[in-house]
C-alpha cells in the first residue's frame, strides 16, 4: 500500500435491496456501473446489516457495535458520549472528515451521528443550504451569513427533532393533507446528483484540507427510498405499464402519499399488478441512481483519485415490497431487510482482491475495517477487520441482527390498527443469529423461526420443527447475546411448526433435502 494513507469513501445506498443489483444476481440490467466497479473489488455475498432501519444500522457502522450496545434503537435516541464514532477516530488521526447526507435521520436530527465530521452537508430537511459546512468566510458579510445560517439551522433542527420525538406530531405528519407538503418541503429524498458532485469536488480538488491530508468522505444516497419518482426514461424501461395503465398510476399515487402504508404490515397480499408496479418503479430508481454513480466513479477515476482510495459501497438495510405481507423496513428481520450489498475496493497498490466472499459477516465490522485500512485500529479492532485480503476473520461463529421496533411507529399503529399489532407482534423485538447456512429468528417470547438461507433465501419454509438440535444451539447463542439487554426474556420453547404436516410444506422439505421422498 502507498506510504501515504488512503482516502476513504464510505458510500451508503440507503434502502438498497441486494437482489436488485445485477452483480448479486438480478436478471435485469439494473446496475451496470456498480457491476463494473464490483468487478475490480471484493463482493460480499452474505453481508448482514446489524439492524433493519436507518438509525441503528448507521450507528453500528459508525461505532462497530450492535444496536443493543450502542443503544441507538429509536428515532429519539442519542448516541452516548462515551462511545467514539468512526469520524471522531479518523479526525483525531489526522483525516479531514466530511459528510454528504440525503437522509434527515442521519444528517438533520441531532442524535450524535454527525459527531466527528468537520464538514457535513445536508441535502434534505427544511434547510438544505449547507448549514453545518465547516469554515468561515473572513469577510464581515461572510461571517454574518454563517451566523445567520447557524441560527436558522438551530431552529430547524429543533423543529425536526420535535417531529422525530413526538407521537402527536408524527401522526399529524402522516395525514393526507400533510404528506405532499412535507415531502416537498423536506426535500425528502435529498439530491443525489448534487451530493455526488460535491463529494467528487472534495476528493478531487481538496479544498480546506492541509497538504497531503487524507480525506474521509461519508455519503448517504436516498434514491431507492420511497416515494418513487424516477425519470420517465427509466419508467419506460422498467415499469412501462405505469405510463399506459391508469389503474397502475392511481395505485402508485396512493402508495407514494400513504406514508403510514410504508410502515405497517399489509392486511392482505398485494395483487399481481400492484406488485409489478412497485417492483418496476423500485427497479427504475435503482437504475437511475446507478447511472449517477457511474458518472461519479468516472470523475474520480479520470482524476486519478481512486488509486489511493479505500471505497466501501454498502446499504444500511433493504426494503419489503409486499413480501410476507410487509412493506417498508420498520419491523421485520427477514433477508429482504437485513441482507445487504457490500463491495469493498482497496487502493491500487494493495494485493489483488478476493473477488467474492461467501461467509456471513456483519456490516458493523466496517468500523474496524476502515480503522485498519487507515492505520488507526487497535490490536483488538484488527481482529474484526476485513483486511488485508478482505477475507473475513471469525469474530465468532455467529453473526447477529436486531430489529427493535421504532416505538413511535408502534404507537401510531396501536391507535389505527391495534389488532394488527397483536396479530403480527409488531411491538415485539426480533433478533436473529446466523450459523453456517442456518438463520434463527426469535420474536419476543412468542415465536421461533429457522431457515436454511442457502437453499431457501426467501425464507419461505420454517424448518424449526425438524431440526430441534439446531434450534436449541442457536437459541442458546442468541440468548447469551441478548442476555446483556435489561429485561429481555428467556428463550421460547422449541415448537412444532403449525403447518408442518401440510402436503405443500412436506414437498418443500423434500426439495430442500430435509425429508426423504
Amino acid at each position: 500500500m502507498s506510504s501515504q494513507r488512503p482516502d476513504v469513501l464510505f458510500l451508503v445506498l440507503d434502502t438498497q435491496r441486494v437482489d436488485r443489483l445485477s452483480c448479486y444476481g438480478c436478471p435485469l440490467d439494473t446496475t451496470p456501473h456498480i457491476d463494473a466497479f464490483a468487478a475490480r473489488a471484493t463482493r460480499y455475498q452474505m453481508a448482514i446489516a446489524a439492524a433493519q432501519w436507518t438509525v441503528p444500522s448507521h450507528a453500528s457502522m459508525f461505532t462497530g457495535l450492535y444496536p443493543s450496545a450502542h443503544t441507538m434503537t429509536q428515532s429519539y435516541s442519542v448516541l452516548p458520549d462515551d462511545i467514539t464514532t468512526l469520524a471522531e477516530r479518523l479526525q483525531a488521526g489526522g483525516y479531514f472528515t466530511a459528510g454528504f447526507c440525503n437522509n434527515p435521520l442521519v444528517g438533520v436530527i441531532n442524535n450524535g451521528l454527525r459527531r466527528g465530521f468537520q464538514s457535513f452537508l445536508n441535502y434534505s430537511g427544511l434547510l438544505t443550504s449547507r448549514p453545518n459546512q465547516a469554515g468561515v468566510s473572513s469577510s464581515i458579510i461572510g461571517r454574518y451569513r454563517q451566523w445567520f445560517k447557524r441560527q436558522i439551522s438551530g431552529t430547524m433542527t429543533k423543529l425536526q427533532d420535535a417531529f422525530a420525538r413526538s407521537d402527536w406530531l408524527l401522526s399529524l405528519s402522516f395525514t393526507p393533507l400533510m404528506v405532499p407538503l412535507w415531502q416537498t418541503a423536506l426535500s425528502f429524498k435529498g439530491n443525489t446528483a448534487k451530493s455526488l458532485e460535491d463529494t467528487a469536488r472534495l476528493l478531487c480538488d481538496r479544498p480546506d484540507t492541509e497538504s497531503d491530508q487524507p480525506i474521509f468522505a461519508f455519503v448517504n444516497l436516498m434514491g431507492t427510498h420511497m416515494p418513487y419518482h424516477p425519470p420517465r426514461a427509466y419508467i419506460e424501461k422498467y415499469a412501462p405499464h405505469v405510463l399506459r395503465d391508469r389503474d397502475a398510476r392511481n395505485f402508485l399515487q396512493r402508495f407514494n402519499n400513504d406514508v403510514y402504508g410504508w410502515l405497517a404490515p399489509l392486511t392482505g397480499a398485494l395483487d399481481d399488478d400492484q406488485k409489478k408496479t412497485l417492483d418496476g418503479m423500485y427497479n427504475a430508481e435503482v437504475a437511475y441512481q446507478d447511472e449517477l454513480l457511474g458518472d461519479f466513479f468516472k470523475t474520480l477515476e479520470n482524476a486519478g483519485r481512486l488509486d489511493n482510495t479505500l471505497v466501501v459501497i454498502c446499504a444500511d438495510h433493504g426494503e419489503h415490497l409486499g413480501e410476507k405481507q410487509l412493506m417498508g423496513h420498520s419491523l421485520s428481520i427477514y433477508n429482504e431487510l437485513v441482507r445487504v450489498p457490500l463491495i469493498i475496493r482497496q487502493p491500487s497498490s494493495a494485493p489483488a482482491p478476493v473477488p467474492v466472499v461467501d461467509e456471513v459477516i456483519s456490516t458493523r465490522r466496517l468500523f474496524q475495517t476502515v480503522l485498519d485500512a487507515t492505520g488507526l485500529a487497535t490490536a483488538t479492532e484488527q481482529t474484526l477487520s476485513l483486511l488485508p485480503q478482505l477475507q473475513p476473520t471469525p469474530e465468532t461463529d455467529y453473526v447477529f441482527a436486531e430489529a427493535i421496533p421504532p416505538q413511535n411507529v408502534v404507537n401510531l399503529m396501536q391507535k389505527r390498527q391495534p389488532q394488527l399489532v397483536r396479530d403480527r407482534a409488531c411491538d415485539q423485538p426480533r433478533r436473529a443469529v446466523w450459523m453456517g447456512t442456518h438463520k434463527l429468528i426469535e420474536t419476543g417470547n412468542q415465536a421461533i423461526e429457522l431457515y436454511d438461507v442457502s437453499e431457501d433465501p426467501q425464507e419461505t419454509l420454517n424448518i424449526s420443527a425438524i431440526l430441534p438440535e439446531n434450534v436449541e444451539a442457536l437459541q442458546e447463542c442468541l440468548q447469551s447475546f441478548a442476555g446483556e439487554i435489561n429485561g429481555y426474556g428467556t428463550p421460547v420453547n422449541t415448537r412444532r411448526a403449525p403447518d408442518y404436516d401440510d402436503p405443500e410444506v412436506q414437498r418443500r422439505l423434500q426439495d430442500l433435502g430435509y425429508l426423504e421422498d
